[in-house]
């Protein structure tokens, strides 16, 4: 009875195999427009941090970044102050051409100032979120229309 047990404790037993993790859902590598649509006033530290990061500084500011996961999360951080979404190369080739500004040697500044968008935000304004019918945080592909508006 004791090589019994012994035999039990040295015969591997095989462990059920873990289900495989799907990686981490990659961005799309397309482009991002982040728009901020609130001020400054009152903002704590750390979002502020991240709207200076982001080249956001005055309101219907618009900057285009590339689809990455890091720009994402810094985006999200900052989602009750601003619009965000992916645009297309139309959208940014327009961007371009009417609000680029160059800067002194002739290069295009990375941010564009934008007028207030044409019919206004949303119905329900600049403190609600775009699922709840307000202008602010991930708006998707729909953030063409509103950099359209805004041109």
């Amino acid at each position: 009875m004791n090589t019994m047990t012994e035999q039990q404790t040295t015969e591997k037993v095989p462990k059920a195999e873990k289900p495989q993790q799907k990686p981490a859902k990659a961005a799309g590598g397309g482009l991002l427009a982040a728009l901020m649509v609130r001020g400054e006033i009152g903002i704590r530290a750390e979002i502020l941090q991240a709207l200076g990061s982001l080249r956001l500084r005055n309101k219907h500011v618009c900057v285009v970044l590339p689809d990455t996961r890091e720009t994402r999360g810094q985006l999200r951080k900052c989602k009750d102050y601003i619009a965000y979404g992916t645009i297309t190369a139309e959208t940014k080739r327009l961007l371009d051409e009417k609000r680029g500004v160059k800067d002194a040697s002739g290069k295009l500044k990375p941010f564009y100032r934008l007028h207030p968008p044409r019919g206004g935000f949303e119905r329900k304004g600049i403190k609600k979120s775009f699922a709840e019918g307000g202008a602010l945080g991930d708006r998707g592909a729909k953030m063409d229309a509103l950099v359209l508006r805004m041109l």
